[in-house]
């Protein structure tokens, strides 16, 4: 068993307020959670406006799915006009470990 996560750290647009900021937010993580069947959410600088950080995982029996997951997580980050992608950590681990 693998489990994988990505850690995006992204600036906002135009925002002025937090319910702004959900609103950028919300459908982002919905599309992230929808299109990699993974657990996606909100996991950092909650009370600061323009900036968020948006975790995804996922748990796999292959390390390579895991890894195309996580790719495809990061492409739809990227492609997104409104925020823009500062940066990506990732982690990946086995069960065995």
């Amino acid at each position: 068993m693998w489990i994988g996560w990505i850690e995006f750290d992204l600036l906002l647009g135009d925002i002025r307020s937090l319910k702004e900021k959900r609103s950028v937010l919300r459908p982002l993580i919905a599309e992230l959670s929808r299109r990699t069947e993974a657990a996606a959410a909100e996991v950092g600088e909650h009370d600061l406006h323009r900036r968020a950080t948006v975790g995804v995982s996922v748990v796999a029996s292959g390390s390579s799915h895991v890894r195309d997951v996580l790719d495809h997580a990061e492409r739809l980050v990227a492609d997104r006009p409104e925020v823009t992608l500062l940066s990506a950590r990732r982690g990946l681990h086995s069960s065995e470990d």
